[in-house]
């Protein structure tokens, strides 16, 4: 057992930045503190900074600067070495990451890129400084390319090596293997002796990891953008040269390319542009003009008038040189992209045992629930029952975006609901990924009538005729809501652009709740930087009678449960224990009598204990000397508030106030989950929510 790791690679392009990205995720999902660590990088231009580093530290918000997480670039050492200086190198690496060690629970360092002619060099020091370190090794050999009897050679000879230099290796990457070499490469490298006790695993080569974006593409090029500055996120599958005539450059529109065109090519761009808006082609990512031309006045008045456009970049190069250049470009994963960075971790977990590497690697083990690792465990949670949800709003883009990262992820299936062409041309038109996914269009759907007639017999002793009953069906939160009460969708996610009266109305009417609970309440998960607690309720209930706040406390200790956080519920006041008394604290007083006598007839085992104010449930200190003998003060998880102006003030106060991330409101007890989203919501925020649904859908 170890505190660090050492990923190092066989040789250059062998995707150590996956495999990273992936050992961080894994171990953010246990730890409350990870760092990251590059003892030697590349040279880099004045103001840049390693893509490595800046990609670990965007995506897992590092708080150490840049410059603790590296100590030389490549240069530096070869200058170093070269006047005899080696243990001086190995002694300021040493000396610059145990100023880090004492700081975290675990450390992953990556080793160099290979991107020089002295690879074995490199190999060489990469294993010095992890035997230094004292750092177990995470082999990541390249398999592109290779066949079968190749890949085994190359890696077997590294595996060698690092034995020979005193290196333990816990486990081995075979990384962009073509997948009929899979099977017989595991095979030969684990009935090997040099792989005895190695975990032994394999990613394919995935083609996407090697688009770039537009906006890479422009950087790469020095690029003006005339057009389309906010798209600059599009994928780049490949290019094509348009030099030829039109009927002839019509046949080779692809998928998501490159088009690259002299701009004085009027013919060209403006047929790229229609290409956009018909259903007979596929959707282009970009266009480059060549040679610093750049359209007319008139055919520039004619493009800018197209409903749907692709980023236009300007360079005054000429054609040739930039399809040369754009075919010699190095594709690193920008920290800011969201969509391969989700796809990244989506292979890794699809074909890395996570649970065993983890098992394998981490020394220090806690039961703390850090932000990171609940939303991991969201994701692992939903992926392993995976749930059907109905998404109301299908037409909204900041649905649609979130629909991609979780169709990335393997995490639920979808159906949306919306005009379908509507929704195809918005998908198309954002350039997202969404190829298996229902869409139902409820005004045309065979389900509209059934689900009409349905409502109107379960709502006719209240008043409600077959026409108003048609009427209601043709809001899409009131289908959603019909397609999960007849079992078609197990939980519905809505909200984003309609009240939360609009998404919770009709799951009272036709869902209702579950048997021994009255009451309709929610939760928000606050995120902390070192733990996840429960506020209830926040959102939904105005007064709650003591019964009431009774039924608000069990339901959010089985909501904390269901998500990995042992409940500890406290019962908020403004006294602590038997010390105040007044209406207020008599209600919270009889409600904490009354939740723990449905926990034991329900044999539900929660911890539950007030009246308490807000520091004594969360202080060890004033737990002491207020409420000593409770199980609860000091160390609750779960927070009743008294009523909803308490719990909505403290929740924002505290939202704001600390800087923290808080998921909901979160609705339970209802039979099957119905979640509301804010009109404000972002991508994360529905991403998150429709896991939250999934989860529910597996506990009901």
């Amino acid at each position: 057992m170890s505190k660090n790791l050492y990923i190092a690679a066989t040789e250059s392009s062998s995707g150590k930045s996956i495999v990273a990205l992936g050992i961080m995720e894994m171990l953010c999902s246990n730890l409350s503190k990870v760092g990251f660590f590059r003892p030697i990088i590349n040279q880099v231009q004045r103001g840049e900074k390693d893509k490595d580093i800046e990609l670990i530290a965007t995506q897992f918000k590092l708080t150490a600067s840049y410059e603790e997480m590296s100590c030389f670039t490549f240069e530096q050492v070869q200058e170093l070495v070269s006047k005899g200086k080696k243990d001086f190198v190995v002694e300021k690496i040493i000396e610059k990451y145990n100023r880090m060690k004492d700081l975290y629970d675990f450390i992953v360092l990556e080793g160099t890129d290979y991107n020089t002619s002295t690879a074995a060099y490199e190999f060489d020091i990469n294993a010095e400084i992890s035997k230094n370190l004292g750092c177990p090794v995470l082999l990541v050999s390249n398999a592109f390319q290779k066949n079968a009897e190749q890949i085994i050679y190359s890696t077997k000879l590294a595996m060698e090596s690092l034995n020979l230099k005193g290196c333990e290796i816990i486990g081995t990457i075979i990384n962009r293997i073509d997948p009929s070499n899979s099977t017989t490469t595991i095979h030969h490298l684990q009935n090997s002796s040099l792989a005895q006790g190695q975990i032994i695993c394999t990613i394919p080569e995935d083609p996407y990891l090697g688009w770039p974006t537009i906006q890479q593409v422009a950087d790469h090029l020095h690029a003006k953008v005339l057009l389309g500055e906010s798209s600059l996120n599009r994928h780049v599958s490949h290019f094509t040269v348009a030099a030829m005539q039109l009927r002839n450059f019509l046949l080779r529109i692809k998928d998501r390319s490159l088009i690259i065109t002299p701009g004085d090519r009027a013919d060209v761009i403006v047929a790229c542009c229609v290409s956009m808006i018909s259903r007979n082609y596929e959707k282009i990512a970009g266009i480059v003009l060549t040679g610093g031309l750049e359209p007319e006045d008139s055919v520039w008045d004619l493009i800018k008038g197209f409903p749907e456009m692709v980023p236009v970049l300007s360079v005054k190069e000429d054609t040739f040189a930039i399809a040369a250049a754009v075919n010699a470009m190095r594709v690193d994963i920008d920290p800011h992209d969201t969509k391969k960075v989700n796809h990244v971790l989506a292979l890794f977990e699809k074909n890395i045992p996570v649970d065993l590497l983890r098992e394998r690697i981490i020394s220090v083990q806690t039961d703390i629930v850090t932000p990171k690792k609940f939303e991991y465990e969201l994701i692992q949670k939903a992926r392993s029952k995976k749930r059907h949800i109905v998404l109301a709003e299908g037409e909204e883009e900041r649905i649609l975006t979130a629909a991609e990262l979780l169709l990335q992820r393997e995490a639920v299936d979808l159906t949306l609901l919306g005009n379908e062409q509507v929704i195809q041309d918005k998908i198309n038109r954002l350039g997202l990924n969404i190829k298996k996914i229902q869409i139902i269009n409820p005004l045309v759907s065979p389900l509209y009538n059934e689900f009409a007639e349905m409502y109107y017999e379960l709502k006719k002793h209240k008043g409600l005729t077959k026409e108003k009953a048609l009427d209601a069906l043709t809001d899409p939160s009131y289908f959603a809501t019909m397609m999960v009460y007849k079992g078609l969708a197990d939980g519905m996610v809505s909200g984003a652009i309609h009240s939360t009266a609009n998404t919770v109305r009709p799951a009272l009417e036709i869902i209702k709740t579950v048997p021994d609970c009255s009451i309709v309440s929610s939760v928000f998960f606050m995120c902390f930087h070192d733990r996840v607690l429960v506020y209830g309720d926040c959102a939904v209930n105005p007064d709650p009678n003591a019964q009431q706040l009774a039924e608000i406390a069990i339901s959010s200790a089985l909501t904390a449960r269901a998500f990995g956080i042992e409940p500890r519920v406290a019962m908020l006041s403004y006294s602590s224990g038997d010390s105040g008394k007044g209406a207020h604290v008599d209600k919270v007083r009889e409600a904490t009598i009354l939740a723990k006598e449905i926990s034991s007839r329900r044999g539900l085992d929660i911890m539950i204990d007030g009246p308490m104010q807000y520091d004594t449930a969360v202080d060890p200190l004033t737990a002491r000397t207020k409420m000593p003998k409770s199980k609860v003060s000091g160390r609750a998880t779960v927070f009743i508030f008294p009523d909803l102006n308490t719990g909505n003030n403290t929740y924002k106060a505290v939202q704001r106030s600390a800087g923290i991330v808080a998921i909901g409101p979160v609705l339970q007890g209802l039979k099957k989950p119905v979640n509301d989203l804010s009109r404000g919501c972002t991508v994360a925020d529905i991403f998150t929510t429709v896991l939250i649904t999934a989860i529910q859908s597996q506990t009901n």
